[in-house]
């Protein structure tokens, strides 16, 4: 396999560091820049604006297929669903996610309309990807109702107050990100970052609520690790 870093003169260790800097934290391009150029690396913000573009899903399409692959040995418990609106040059889109019953986001989906076409788009293409899951836990949007029971399983479907509280607090780490961005341009730009951010973010978030600190400590040297050796 061929180094995808191999027409460039920047190391790849710069490259990854830009790009987990940039889609990782509630940073602008400039921001990166800057920071980069402490620690004596001169580069601009364009620069990083393509990195991010060329090796970001490049990074991103990696961890998910390590995951991917991991959560297809065992049945799947819980999944929670939600949809939250995105405004693009005055138009309203809707970003679709799936997350499991620990907070890990599964899937991301991009519509004009939130009705039973599209959620059932979104469904196919999360279960192709991990399965079929026990229980699926949605707000009561009619749309979900109507999906499930083409796809044959709204038995499994489960709705009520707070109960869906992993899926919309799922958003906030993305709507955080979508501040510093400044909003997206077009529905395709929200698509490419939502599916990469959700998986960098997969990657190193490490619930250090629920670890002790020798714990915690160990599992981000061993994300960091394994984030230095993608696409190598």
């Amino acid at each position: 396999m061929k180094s995808p870093f191999r027409y460039f003169k920047t190391s790849p260790e710069i490259i990854r560091l830009a790009v987990m800097m940039y889609v990782r934290f509630p940073l602008s391009l400039r921001n990166v820049e800057d920071l980069l150029h402490e620690r004596g690396i001169d580069i601009s913000h364009e620069t990083i604006r393509f990195w991010w573009n060329r090796f970001g899903p490049l990074f991103a399409s990696e961890i998910r297929k390590k995951r991917a692959a991991v959560y297809r040995r065992w049945p799947q418990w819980r999944w929670h669903l939600d949809e939250v609106f995105v405004r693009i040059n005055g138009e309203t889109f809707y970003l679709w996610r799936a997350v499991d019953h620990e907070g890990e986001v599964l899937e991301s989906y991009v519509t004009k309309k939130r009705d039973r076409k599209a959620a059932l788009m979104f469904l196919r293409k999360a279960m192709k990807q991990y399965g079929r899951p026990k229980v699926i836990v949605t707000d009561r949007l009619r749309s979900y109702r109507a999906a499930m029971t083409i796809i044959g399983n709204s038995e499994r479907q489960k709705t009520g107050r707070w109960l869906n509280n992993r899926g919309e607090n799922s958003h906030q780490p993305f709507r955080r990100r979508e501040r510093a961005m400044a909003k997206f341009r077009s529905a395709k730009s929200l698509q490419k970052f939502a599916a990469l951010h959700a998986s960098i973010h997969n990657h190193f978030n490490q619930e250090r609520h629920l670890y002790r600190r020798e714990i915690f400590k160990e599992n981000r040297n061993n994300a960091l690790a394994a984030w230095r050796h993608l696409a190598a």
